[in-house]
């Protein structure tokens, strides 16, 4: 069997490539690079340990494939990194977290690796529990010099953990993997109420079963729409946003709505949402308090 040709990396097909697909002389120098970062925690009975890892990574790739004309030395898509702090977990088998400080000394190196040839470099995260590394390290290496930033996977109105968003969005991505068989309703209280007990005593104190939120009602087809706002909310605070001191890319004008745009996947009519990500709009959502003032809102470190 004759092996597919393998295209140049830097023809406009090619500009949004996955790097682990590349060799290393079809590497442009000073390319955008998205880095997904994920998670190797439970989600619950019915969802994979991965869950962070795919929604990232799947949003890093989407928005990848739109930004080539805005990016004239086009795209590549690192592999996800699929491990963060996760010890709010720690309690369920399976789960595997680094911590915060040794999630922020990997972040650090990266940057500083792929400072080496990359231009921009910006992490898609897929975890709440990674925050508090990526505001630190991201801050730092901004600080150093380099052009480094960070965006999240949020939605508004989403249930904080293995619920009917996470579900939705992984009957979409990976239906093979859910097992929706198994699937049960979790704590559905609203995570501000949640956090004492959460911090206290962690998810597996407060949700046996690993999930807070309920998945009933989930379906691939809101997990879609729930990815096209993903891809939207993201692709415009890497296009027109500006990072703050912690390398929080932020639009300067909130709120703002969030639109989808149209992809191969996605043709038919925009769906808009109005944005609640606190990086952008003064208020965090409704099931979750507000943040900190040291910007490092507790419910983003637990949700997720």
């Amino acid at each position: 069997m004759t092996p597919t040709p393998r295209r140049a990396a830097g023809s406009p097909r090619d500009r949004a490539a996955g790097l682990a697909d590349l060799t290393w002389p079809e590497v442009p120098r000073d390319v955008l690079v998205l880095v997904p970062l994920g998670s190797t925690e439970q989600h619950g009975p019915h969802l994979p340990f991965d869950t962070d890892s795919v929604i990232a990574a799947a949003v890093a790739q989407r928005v990848a494939e739109l930004l080539p004309a805005r990016e004239e030395g086009g795209v590549l898509v690192a592999p996800a990194l699929a491990y963060g702090a996760s010890g709010e977990h720690a309690g369920f088998p399976g789960t595997v977290s680094i911590g915060d400080s040794a999630l922020r000394i990997v972040v650090v190196e990266m940057v500083r690796s792929l400072g080496i040839w990359a231009g921009r470099i910006v992490f898609v995260n897929g975890h709440g529990g990674n925050v508090a590394a990526l505001d630190d390290a991201v801050g730092q290496m901004r600080a150093e010099g380099h052009d480094v930033a960070w965006t999240g996977c949020d939605v508004p109105g989403g249930d904080p953990h293995a619920g009917r968003t996470e579900t939705s969005v992984m009957l979409h991505l990976a239906p093979d993997r859910v097992r929706l068989d198994a699937a049960v309703a979790g704590d559905t209280r609203p995570l501000a109420v949640l956090l004492p007990e959460l911090r206290a005593r962690g998810v597996r104190g407060v949700a046996p079963s690993g999930v807070l939120g309920d998945p009933t009602g989930a379906t691939a087809e809101e997990g879609l729409r729930t990815v096209r706002a993903m891809t939207a909310g993201a692709l415009r605070r890497i296009t027109t946003g500006v990072p703050d001191a912690r390398g929080r890319l932020v639009v300067p004008e909130a709120p703002e709505v969030w639109e989808t745009p149209e992809t191969p996947e996605a043709p038919d009519t925009p769906q808009v949402w109005e944005t609640s990500d606190a990086s952008e709009a003064p208020s965090a959502p409704a099931s979750a308090p507000a943040p900190a003032p040291t910007g490092r809102p507790e419910a983003e470190r637990v949700a997720r």
